[in-house]
């Protein structure tokens, strides 16, 4: 195997066999990082698929968080971190505050204070209250969540995950 160490040396000696390998070693470590980076899922439920009129029915949003990687939770502690976020949209209905997990505090090498993280497969909830003068047969909740995946070093751009929740309405 090409060592990266190398890339250097072929870079400063022109050798293009080995110019063409390092580059694709590197072009295929950033495609790598890319799809682990993206690999955050994000899935939910609204209720068991139904929902009452004037009756509240939990909503629940999971974001699934590959090993080696973390999100800053909602409160993450660093004004440089990013918090994740989710905001859920809906028309005519009532939609209560999200309630946030606790997340875990953990230190780093690149901050002086610890900072509060989620890992694994932290689930955010709130309440969806269809009124009872809602016509309509079910109910569609559009949730929104912006979180920022970083490994023990590197953080990378924050991203958008969109979901639509639907129920039918009784």
């Amino acid at each position: 195997m090409l060592r990266l160490g190398r890339c250097s040396r072929a870079f400063r000696s022109n050798n293009m066999k080995k110019l063409i390998i390092c580059t694709s070693m590197v072009f295929g470590l950033v495609i790598v990082s890319a799809m682990a980076v993206s690999a955050q899922t994000v899935s939910g439920r609204l209720g068991n698929g139904t929902i009452k009129r004037g009756v509240p029915t939990r909503a629940t949003v999971t974001l699934s968080i590959p090993g080696g990687l973390h999100v800053n939770s909602n409160r993450p502690g660093s004004e440089y971190s990013i918090p994740t976020t989710v905001r859920a949209t809906a028309a005519g209905v009532r939609i209560s505050a999200v309630t946030y997990p606790r997340g875990k505090r953990k230190s780093f090498s690149f901050s002086q204070t610890p900072i509060n993280i989620y890992e694994g497969s932290p689930t955010f909830t709130f309440n969806v209250t269809v009124p009872q003068s809602y016509k309509k047969y079910s109910v569609v909740v559009n949730v929104a969540v912006r979180y920022q995946a970083c490994t023990d070093e590197v953080c990378y751009a924050p991203k958008t995950k969109n979901l639509r929740l639907t129920a039918s309405v009784l």
